[in-house]
């Protein structure tokens, strides 16, 4: 397949213009310009004249050139808020622990609101329980800024993808690591803190001022985090689980706000910061 007809098969199939800003009174606003989706119209994006797209189209043909150079096939694609932010992910290599299977991903983010940049890392699901955590914004050339060098410098997403599979790999043997590392209270109570800005004193944390949503988001992660460490033990990887079971499943009722939340807003950052913590102890 072509990346035009691999695009064909996603809800992708659009392109972006670029149109100067004019004031109601007709004033044209300098240096500013919009991104607008031409097959219906909406605004994406306000941006600086520097500001250049990344088409889908492009995308699809940069991840047609990784599929036909690795064997990678096209897995998934998505977008949020009309087209503002868009993913693509292709297949790679799996991870099985006892009854638990990882797989693997190689994903491609980008936007046209400006929220992130072009960029690609490896991606984990845990098929037990459709956990999902994103370890993409790599530090490597897999990151692009949307500026007038940034298709010039696209040819060292190619040369990085060796090293993000070679990552997935050390990945896999970090999670491995984390299942035979147990878990103690107190890194249960830190990861707590952590995510719902709770207080501690001498490593215990204070409930009883807690407001009643807050209670309420300790009892539904208390309940996803007990699910996880029944079926994967009490270890780091159970711990880390649970941390992304709840994310996915129970942080709010609207899942695709869920999904989006880790892809590109700060539960996505916090998950990666603790994976990175839990790492350094094995």
């Amino acid at each position: 397949m072509t990346a035009k007809e691999m695009l064909a098969t996603t809800k992708l199939d659009w392109n972006v213009r670029s149109e100067g800003i004019v004031t109601a009174s007709g004033i044209e606003v300098p240096k500013t310009i919009a991104l607008i989706r031409e097959d219906n119209a909406v605004v994406l994006g306000i941006h600086s004249d520097g500001y250049v797209p990344y088409q889908n189209i492009e995308l699809m043909d940069l991840l047609h050139r990784i599929t036909q150079s690795t064997g990678l096939e096209l897995h998934s694609s998505g977008m949020f808020d009309d087209g503002a932010k868009v993913w693509i992910q292709l297949k790679s290599d799996n991870l099985t622990l006892g009854n638990d299977r990882i797989e693997g991903f190689l994903s491609g983010i980008n936007s046209f609101d400006g929220s992130t940049s072009l960029a690609f890392g490896n991606a984990n699901k845990t098929i037990s329980c459709q956990n999902s955590f994103w370890m993409g914004y790599r530090q490597l050339s897999s990151k692009f800024r949307h500026s007038a060098s940034m298709k010039t410098r696209i040819d060292e997403v190619l040369h990085g993808l060796d090293i993000l599979l070679k990552e997935e790999k050390e990945t896999f043997n970090t999670i491995v690591k984390m299942s035979e590392t147990k878990m103690t209270a107190t890194m249960l109570d830190l990861v707590k803190k952590k995510m719902f800005q709770l207080e501690m004193e001498d490593h215990v944390l204070k409930l009883d001022d807690l407001s009643t949503r807050k209670q309420n988001q300790l009892i539904r992660f208390d309940m996803d985090m007990d699910m996880e460490l029944k079926q994967k033990g009490d270890n780091l990887w159970g711990l880390f689980s649970g941390i992304t079971r709840y994310t996915t499943h129970s942080a709010t009722k609207d899942s695709e706000r869920n999904q989006e939340n880790k892809m590109f807003g700060r539960v996505g950052v916090n998950e990666r910061q603790m994976f990175h913590e839990f790492a350094q102890m094995v």
